[in-house]
């Protein structure tokens, strides 16, 4: 465990050490760069997680609203259903979630910006508990992180730091994500861009000193407003509770910016 604190340590410090980003949004992590105000963007990003225990679905309906250029209000509506190997299955409204965003930092330069957000997800206890994480655990949690990238037309990185607290359950977690975009096309306008995401998770749930390294490696294609996507995550390192361990998740996503 000392060593995989140590490797969060480590990846924290690319934050001040990598000077690139990436064009698109991320899939499965997040980045400060905004649209203009008044902008509405409805997106999907549709997880299908198979465990130890069973297979899920969470399937959100997520709704994003920019009120300036430097700040996003959010609501997520989650479908869930889950398959668990002892015989129970359904469908159910998952966790919903409230998410904000302000943009506090940004430096840019001639085809490059580096920006810095303050974010918070309030994910409400809406949904069955389940106990599994990030899909439906009928538990209120409060994340609160920084969000950072470095965006050129060549390649970038963002960067997240946070920390999700659960007062009614053991899972207080330490996150931080790390994102590389890679896109294959000249940049134009409008948009028409192929991007690949190299994209990892460290978790470490410090009540039951517990941690868990995932790897996505993901595709997009954007063109004009639409966006669609996919990804596959599977975990690298895992000193988790047997009945928690995640075998893979695939994430098939799309959005639509107006």
């Amino acid at each position: 465990m000392q060593n995989q604190q140590w490797l969060m340590i480590l990846l924290f410090l690319l934050l001040y050490s990598v000077q690139s980003a990436a064009q698109g949004p991320p899939i499965t992590a997040d980045k400060p760069i905004m649209l203009g105000a008044g902008s509405w963007i409805i997106k999907s990003l549709t997880e299908i997680r198979k465990t130890s225990t069973g297979t899920f679905v969470k399937a959100p309906l997520m709704i994003h609203y920019l009120p300036t250029s430097n700040s996003l209000v959010a609501v997520h509506l989650p479908l869930v259903s889950y398959n668990f190997q002892d015989g129970g299955s359904g469908q159910a409204l998952g966790d919903v979630e409230l998410l904000a965003k302000y943009q506090f930092y940004q430096k840019d330069g001639m085809g490059k910006t580096f920006r810095v957000v303050a974010k918070t997800l309030q994910t409400l206890p809406t949904g069955k508990a389940l106990g599994v994480d990030g899909i439906s655990t009928g538990d209120y949690h409060g994340y609160f992180g920084v969000v950072a990238g470095y965006e050129s037309i060549k390649y970038g990185i963002s960067n997240e730091l946070g920390f999700n607290v659960s007062p009614s359950s053991d899972l207080d977690e330490l996150r931080y994500k790390l994102g590389f975009g890679l896109p294959l096309l000249p940049s134009i306008y409008p948009v028409k861009q192929i991007n690949l995401y190299f994209e990892y998770q460290n978790s470490w749930f410090t009540s039951m000193n517990e941690y868990m390294l995932l790897y996505a490696q993901g595709i997009q294609y954007a063109r004009g407003q639409v966006t669609v996507e996919a990804a596959i995550q599977f975990p690298l390192v895992q000193t988790i509770s047997e009945l928690e361990k995640r075998t893979f998740s695939v994430f098939l996503g799309t959005r639509y910016v107006f």
